[in-house]
């Protein structure tokens, strides 16, 4: 399975051949650095690993007076790899919500029957989380336990909701998405 920053590249370059620089601009322009961390620095390096595991392929591009650029684009074993980690990162529960989010952002690349599916499954899996956190939620239990404590599961609680009513939509949209075709 990718790494968050490789999956967010890799998913770039699929939807269309980039240099690094046009991928840090991207991540700009998508505001993504607000809620992913991944700095120019990364870029580079992820960019070199992909590379190195024969992910991606570069060619050396030369325009006019401008200084050579390498454009990537992506293998058939890089988007077998991308696949595969949209499937896994769709069905697993983290609370590092961003491994999904990036999921999300790039499984148009799967057919919408399989998408649905998944999320579907995805749906099942974060009710099975929200059944074992409301069975530990109880009066008795609070006294127990610190005040943070009982405040810190809540909060899980409510990310598992978020999650919940996100992939909701994200559903409802793979029904959005055979209509317009």
């Amino acid at each position: 399975m990718l790494s968050k920053p490789s999956t967010m590249i890799l998913g770039l370059i699929n939807n269309k051949p980039l240099n690094a620089y046009e991928i840090t601009k991207l991540l700009d322009y998508m505001n993504v650095r607000w809620w992913f961390n991944i700095a120019d620095s990364t870029v580079y390096m992820t960019i070199k690993n992909l590379e190195k595991k024969e992910f991606i392929k570069g060619t050396v591009e030369k325009s006019g007076n401008m200084p050579d650029k390498t454009v990537y684009q992506i293998t058939e074993k890089g988007s077998l790899e991308l696949q595969d980690t949209i499937r896994k990162s769709i069905l697993q529960f983290d609370y590092d919500t961003n491994i999904f989010t990036i999921a999300a952002f790039f499984m148009d690349i799967l057919e919408t029957d399989e998408k649905r599916q998944l999320l579907e499954k995805r749906l099942t899996v974060l009710q099975k989380y929200l059944g074992g956190i409301e069975k530990q939620i109880n009066r008795a239990w609070e006294a127990e336990v610190p005040a943070s404590h009982a405040a810190n599961v809540k909060r899980m609680k409510d990310i598992v909701n978020a999650e919940i009513s996100g992939t909701q939509r994200l559903i409802e949209a793979c029904g959005e998405d055979i209509h317009e075709k």
